[in-house]
């Protein structure tokens, strides 16, 4: 039998070239990392704590009554499509059809690549904020697209003084094209923090009815909002029937490991997503639907508690990194903090060898930011570290990069 190598039997690639430039996670090679070293590991987003008992029982309840063991419904199980469809119009006044405008998925990473599976074809062109989750690249480059990034730029405000990445509109209106398809956004914005405004929002929802775009946007972290609102861009004129809205429990619930995300959009718009998804993994989670069915029906007070012990704790990395000597651009959502390395007393310019060294320099794991640009330039000496951890973790963590 002949030895299979990289390049096969007969000198042809075995990866599939669309994927050539992807290898290794980056968020694999730093949790590894941390485990082999042991050091503090605030480089991959999983809090180190479970989300409420109350929904864990409701899981274990799912398990035990025999719901959702076997395959459910494909496009999910009518409790959590209907509780999905009561959280948009409870929170955002959106009204969905539970039957025909809400597909349950493997989480948000499946519902973006099955969106852009379905939706885009071959030679078009896809616009991304950059820096970008890295499943964003993989997704469009699998379904033959042209990706296009446009970058979210560090601002200082010159009142308060304080460090964020903004939007550039009239950038985002240069980069559409005549072959341009559709709009990949991401708000409350992974890795930068970035909460989009009403006017960003409102811009982009012109320029998307103006030029007849599609939009999928990326609202994984929707309930974890410090400062400003989280505003869904299909409220907004022109936007319902263009727009296809992917959330999760994930980050909301801190249960990462069950991958329950959805969509909602028009009729017309799920239909294509599940053409895609179901080839993908046709169902998963049964359990679990019942359990975030139950999760998304918790008072107002839960959602307003998780909000305010994330910001706790962003404030208390914010405030020991500022100490250590970085320049720290504080988020206005998500959970991770993204520094630049460059304000310190070391010399250091890249971030990913920074980060490669800083588990034995220090005991503590961060991602580089370079990572999530298509010009690695543009993020050398940026780094991010996640702050859903306990506050004395986070402490901790501080006070290791302070202290060296």
């Amino acid at each position: 039998m002949t030895a299979m190598t990289s390049t096969g039997t007969t000198g042809r690639p075995l990866l599939n070239r669309r994927l050539a430039e992807f290898g290794t996670t980056i968020f694999a090679e730093m949790s590894a990392l941390a485990v082999r070293t042991g050091a503090i590991n605030l480089g991959q987003g999983f809090p180190d704590t479970d989300g409420p008992e109350e929904v864990r029982e409701a899981a274990v309840r799912a398990l035990r009554d025999g719901r959702g063991n076997q395959y459910p419904p494909g496009p999910g199980i009518p409790e959590l499509r209907t509780a999905i469809t009561d959280h948009q119009l409870t929170r955002y006044d959106l009204s969905y059809d539970p039957d025909r405008e809400v597909l349950v998925t493997a989480g948000a990473t499946e519902a973006i690549a099955a969106s852009l599976l379905a939706l885009v074809e071959p030679g078009d062109e896809v616009i991304a904020l950059e820096p970008y989750y890295d499943s964003y690249a993989a997704s469009i480059a699998l379904a033959g697209g042209t990706r296009v990034p446009v970058t979210l730029r560090p601002h200082t405000d010159t009142t308060t003084g304080t460090h964020s990445f903004r939007l550039d509109l009239d950038e985002l209106r240069a980069a559409v094209t005549d072959r341009t398809r559709l709009l990949l956004l991401n708000t409350p914005h992974n890795p930068t923090g970035t909460v989009l405004t009403r006017t960003e929002l409102s811009a982009i929802a012109e320029l998307a009815v103006a030029r007849d775009l599609l939009v999928v946007t990326d609202e994984v972290y929707e309930h974890l909002v410090f400062d400003g609102e989280h505003l869904p861009l299909a409220s907004f004129p022109g936007m319902r029937d263009r727009t296809v809205t992917i959330s999760s429990a994930g980050k909301t619930f801190s249960f990462t490991g069950w991958k329950v995300g959805w969509v909602t959009a028009s009729p017309e718009l799920v239909t294509a997503v599940r053409t895609a998804k179901q080839y993908l993994t046709y169902v998963s989670a049964g359990p679990f639907q019942y359990a975030v069915a139950e999760a998304l029906h918790l008072p107002a007070s839960y959602f307003s508690h998780a909000r305010d012990d994330l910001r706790t704790k962003r404030d208390i990395l914010a405030d020991g990194l500022t100490q250590a000597g970085f320049e720290v651009f504080r988020p206005q959502g998500t959970y991770f903090i993204t520094t630049d390395i460059a304000a310190l007393d070391l010399g250091e310019k890249d971030g990913l060898a920074f980060c490669r060294a800083l588990p034995e320099r220090c005991g503590v794991v961060a991602v580089p930011n370079a990572v999530f640009y298509d010009d690695p330039e543009a993020g050398r000496t940026q780094v991010r570290f996640a702050f859903c951890k306990r506050a004395d973790v986070l402490r901790e963590a501080a006070s290791r990069l302070q202290r060296w």
